[in-house]
Order: structure tokens, then C-alpha cells, then sequence
């Protein structure tokens, strides 16, 4: 018994060093395919510019509107403004065609463009005039991917629940239609299918579905890049983060051989290897990711990758400052050690010559040991004092960042959900009613006491002590007590700025919405309750929390 366990223990172990081992491998193609992406740029840029030439030599009205659709194709995952310039040029020139299923093929282009770009509104604008039973057969599952894609990415974005099950069943039902318009095996229908499977919890068909799929379609490599992102997100879902590590590289290295600038897998990637340690990769990938997404001037990807590219690139600055510091440290190693043996060499040498000269040299190389010894000693404790307000620094930094980057999701959120309200009162007409709602400083003050709440909250969080710490340096019969409901009254904000770095009234002032004379007279007024000097008043709050005060 006890040999079979071993047996199966060594398998076990032998295939997770062989996953790992494979999925090292596409890494160092996914670097060598970015390596390699001007290459794969610059024959993008080739293919586009005989397009153009081709668009100038065609007199055919026909013909140049299908060099303009075939130029759209390129664009859209290459450059959002000139895929949306085309859409409009294919536009024109179908208005000259008189077609009327040309002027509709280019109106979706358009839309398509703006619901990718997050202009939901303007996009469902457009598909509202279009007829779907005036529209030939082929452009029916066109049509039915626009709608379905314009509702997904709204329910993945929309901020009550109520919206967010609308634009699902939305969503559902355009799936359902593409369905339908596509013969079973081919792409569109394993990827709406599989995406139906993923909706559903069915992760298990989803991969066989996918996986097949793949296996018989490795040669067409943009095929390749959206079956495998699929596969990954099924992984993903079932909790096999390994196998959707393995997919989203493939996937990436699709991307960047077919040369788009507009995707999601490697950015995807890189939050797993951030997670997983891999910090190097996670950084340049993400830059990767910045880097193309501003010039295809992809706003929704620019957003998604600003979330994470933050956090990334402090552990990725942490990391460089880490290993600079321990190069020092082997440096300063390296020069004692030489200095050391410097001494040895003369030593032996003097001593071969006059012992007296070496006992003297023996005795004046100890004490400059001991004074280096010293020096080293009152370094340490400097270098554990910088590391201590570095570490705390970073702490605050990072948790006020967090709050900071939530807090401003959420005004975003709210600033959208405003402008829809006062949207829906100027459709109705009610000027005057719109007029009070725009005067109206209601919604400025709730936004302010829930922005103070949230900075006492993280404040408290950080220095969950203050308040008493804060009291103990003033007389007993003087101590601040916020009020109730409160956890922070405006004279422990300031002093919580203070706390925070923040010395210069102006700045305060700027911050609570007060006059520079105020958060004067409130400064004045604390040092004048203080417990002892007054001079060193800021000097003790500044000092509140930290450890060994």
C-alpha cells in the first residue's frame, strides 16, 4: 500500500513538473513573439498600405467599398479612430451606391466601433434604425453580434442588479439568435456557444467544445487567439488557473503575431503571474498592454489596464529597490573584505621586515576596525530608522491609493448616474425643475460627509489609536471628543493630516474646505492645550503610531 501511494505521489509530482515545464515554454515564446512585434508591426502597416494603394487605383464605386470593408477588418483591432473613419467613409460611399444594404453594413461598422469604445447609448441609436427584416440574409448574424456584444459588455458594466439582469437577458437572447444564424462548427458558433455554456456553468462542455475546435483549427492564428481566450475564461471559471494561464499565453502569442493592438489576454496574464510572483513579467506585459492600447486608442482597455498597472508597478519598483539595495550591500561586503585583505598583504609584508612596525600597524588597524565597526553600527540603526518610515510610508501610500481609486470608481459611477437623472428631466422638458436640480449643492455636501467618512474610515484604519493617542498630549480638561455619529471631528482631521504628512495649512485648507485662517486658528488653539512645549506639539502628532514611541 505504502508503495503505491509513493507511486502515485511521483506521478503526480512528475505531471505538475510537466504543466509547469510547458507553460515556461510559451512564456518564452510570448517574450520572443513581443521581442519580435515590430516585425509583425511593420508587416501590419505593409498589408494596410496596399490596401490604400489598392483603394486608389479602383475606379469601381463597388469595388472600393470592398476595399474599404476589408480595411475595416484591419482597423478595428489596430486603431479605434481610423476603424471608425473608415466606417464613416464606407458610409459615404454607400449613399453614392444607392444600396441600401450597403448604407446598413456601414452604419453597424459604426456601431460596432462606438459599443466597443463604450458609447452604448450612441450604438443602440444607430442599431434602432436599422430594420432586421429589411436586411438581406447575410447580414443578419452581424447584426444580432452587435447587439449581443453592445448588452454584454452593459451588464458586465451596469451598476444596479436590476440593470445588470435586463442586459443579461438581453444578452441571452441575441446569443440565442447568432445561434441560430450560424451552422454548428463554425467559429461564431463555438464561441457563442461555449460563451453560452461559460454563462450557464457548464465549464466542462465549454472546454470539449473549445478544445475540439482548436485542435482541428491551429493554422488560422487569429482563430487561435479567440478560441484559446474563450478556453482560458472556462478554465478560469471552473478554478483551474493553470490550464487558463496556459491559454491566455497561447492566446497572447496569437495576438501579438497577428499584430492587433486592441486585446484582453495578455493582460489577463499578467495579473496570474503577478499573483504568482512573476513580477518582471507582470510588468512588462502590462506595459505591453499600456503601450498599444493608447495607440489604438482603446479607452475601455486603457481603463482595465489602469486598475491593475498600478499595484504591479510599486511591487515591480519595490523589487528594483530591493535588489539595488542588496547590490549595495554586496558591494560594501566586497569592499571590506578587499580592504581586509589589503591590510593582510601589508601586514605580512612589515611584519617580514620589522616586527615592531607590524604591532603597531596591528594595533592602528584595530582601532580603525573599531571605529569602522562603529560607524557601521550607527548606519544599521539610520538605515532601520529609513526602512521603518518606508515601510509605513508605502503602507499608507498603498491604502490611500486603494481607497483612492475605489472612492473614484465610485463618483464616477455616481457622476453617470446624475447625469442620467438630469438627462431624463431635460427629456421630459422640466426646465425649472432641471434648473433646481443643477443649483442644488445637496448633492456636493453628500458626496463631501461620505468622502470624509471614508477618509476618517482609512485614517482609523491605519492609526486605529489616534484619537486617545492624540488626547494624551493635551491638558485633561481640554481633550476633543468628536460627536456622536462621528469618528473624526475637523480638528482631528487636520491633526490626522498632519499625521499624514501634510504640514502646510493651505493645503489643509484646500482639503476640508475651510479658510487658511480657520485651520490657523484651529493649529493655534491645539499647541495652546498642549501637554508641555508647545513648539514640539506637531512634533508628537507626527510621531503618533509609530512603533517603539
Amino acid at each position: 500500500m505504502r508503495n503505491i501511494f509513493l507511486f502515485i505521489w511521483i506521478c503526480l509530482f512528475a505531471g505538475q513538473a510537466s504543466a509547469q515545464h510547458e507553460i515556461d515554454t510559451l512564456l518564452h515564446q510570448l517574450d520572443k513573439a513581443i521581442e519580435e512585434r515590430p516585425v509583425y508591426i511593420r508587416q501590419k502597416e505593409k498589408d494596410l498600405a496596399h490596401l490604400k494603394d489598392l483603394f486608389r487605383h479602383t475606379t469601381s464605386d463597388e469595388q472600393r467599398y470592398s476595399v474599404l470593408g476589408k480595411m475595416f477588418n484591419e482597423y478595428q483591432s489596430y486603431n479605434t479612430d481610423s476603424s471608425l473613419h473608415i466606417a464613416q467613409e464606407k458610409y459615404k460611399l454607400a449613399v453614392q451606391l444607392g444600396k441600401k444594404d450597403r448604407l446598413d453594413d456601414a452604419r453597424m461598422n459604426t456601431a460596432e466601433i462606438m459599443g466597443t469604445t463604450g458609447m452604448y447609448k450612441e450604438a443602440l441609436e444607430i442599431m434602432k434604425e436599422i430594420s432586421i427584416h429589411e436586411l438581406p440574409d447575410y447580414l443578419h448574424s452581424y447584426y444580432y453580434h452587435i447587439y449581443r456584444t453592445v448588452y454584454g459588455l452593459m451588464a458586465d458594466y451596469a451598476i444596479t442588479a436590476r440593470e445588470k439582469k435586463e442586459y443579461s437577458v438581453l444578452t441571452d437572447h441575441y446569443r440565442d439568435s447568432l445561434l441560430i444564424m450560424n451552422p454548428v462548427g463554425s467559429l461564431t458558433y463555438t464561441l457563442v456557444k461555449a460563451d453560452q455554456y461559460n454563462v450557464r456553468g457548464d465549464f466542462d462542455q465549454a472546454i470539449r467544445l473549445l478544445t475540439d475546435y482548436y485542435t482541428q483549427n491551429k493554422e488560422n492564428i487569429h482563430d487561435v487567439a479567440t478560441v484559446t481566450y474563450t478556453l482560458a475564461e472556462a478554465y478560469t471559471y471552473k478554478g483551474d488557473p493553470e490550464n487558463a494561464k496556459k491559454y491566455l499565453t497561447i492566446s497572447a502569442i496569437a495576438d501579438m503575431k497577428s499584430a492587433v493592438r486592441e486585446y484582453v489576454s495578455l493582460r489577463k496574464l499578467a495579473v496570474l503571474l503577478y499573483r504568482d510572483g512573476d513580477i518582471d513579467r507582470a510588468y512588462n506585459y502590462l506595459q505591453q498592454c499600456m503601450d498599444d492600447a493608447t495607440v489604438c486608442n482603446a479607452r475601455w482597455r486603457i481603463l482595465e489596464v489602469q486598475q491593475i498597472f498600478p499595484i504591479i508597478n510599486e511591487a515591480y519598483h519595490q523589487k528594483v529597490i530591493k535588489q539595488k539595495h542588496q547590490m549595495k550591500v554586496a558591494l560594501i561586503c566586497i569592499s571590506l573584505l578587499s580592504f581586509f585583505l589589503i591590510l593582510a598583504v601589508i601586514y605580512v609584508y612589515k611584519q617580514m621586515k620589522r616586527v615592531a612596525v607590524a604591532r603597531q600597524q596591528v594595533v592602528e588597524a584595530n582601532k580603525q576596525l573599531q571605529q569602522l565597526n562603529e560607524e557601521l553600527h550607527q548606519s544599521n540603526s539610520r538605515l532601520k530608522e529609513t526602512n521603518h518610515a518606508l515601510a509605513e510610508t508605502s503602507y499608507i501610500k498603498e491604502e490611500y491609493i486603494g481607497r483612492y481609486m475605489d472612492q473614484c470608481s465610485v463618483y464616477l459611477e455616481k457622476m453617470d448616474a446624475y447625469r442620467r437623472s438630469l438627462g431624463k428631466i431635460a427629456a421630459t422638458g422640466k426646465v425649472e425643475e432641471l434648473y433646481k436640480h443643477i443649483k442644488s449643492v445637496q448633492f456636493i455636501e453628500n458626496e463631501l460627509k461620505e468622502f470624509y467618512a471614508n477618509f476618517d474610515d482609512t485614517f482609523l484604519n491605519l492609526f486605529p489609536s489616534f484619537v486617545e493617542d492624540f488626547n494624551v498630549l493635551l491638558v485633561e480638561e481640554e481633550r476633543v471628543q468628536p460627536k456622536a455619529g462621528e469618528k473624526l471631528n475637523t480638528e482631528l482631521r487636520i491633526f490626522a493630516l498632519v499625521r499624514l504628512g501634510i504640514t502646510d495649512s493651505v493645503k489643509i485648507a484646500q482639503f476640508l474646505r475651510y479658510s487658511v485662517t480657520t485651520i490657523y486658528n484651529y493649529r493655534t488653539k491645539a499647541r495652546n492645550k498642549a501637554l508641555g512645549e508647545r513648539d514640539d506639539f506637531e512634533k508628537k502628532v507626527m510621531k503618533i503610531g509609530k512603533a517603539g514611541e
